[in-house]
């Protein structure tokens, strides 16, 4: 609705050290090529869906991700943003 551009279902290959290990994961959602999107429905947000969202951030090397959750009464208190190194280096505008 804000005219940003958003891509859903990204697959990115798992790499380690430079070297394709052949399998793929999914991002839920891609914001304006910089802001990663996770998205759950779970009764209790476990620490593995932040591993999981920075282990997304270091291999795309985004600077930020957003973990939410809509199985809750307020989603403002289940979200969980994470920033990495990329952050610090973004433009200050």
């Amino acid at each position: 609705m804000r005219g940003l551009k958003v891509e859903s279902e990204i697959f990115i290959p798992i790499l380690y050290k430079g070297k394709n290990l052949g399998g793929q994961l999914r991002l839920d959602l891609l914001v304006e090529d910089l802001i990663i999107v996770e998205l759950k429905a779970v009764e209790e947000m476990i620490r593995l869906y932040q591993a999981q969202l920075l282990s997304y951030l270091k291999l795309t090397l985004k600077p930020k991700g957003v973990l939410i959750n809509f199985h809750c009464e307020n989603i403002r208190n289940q979200m969980v943003s994470l920033v990495t190194n990329e952050f610090a280096i973004l433009p200050k505008e």
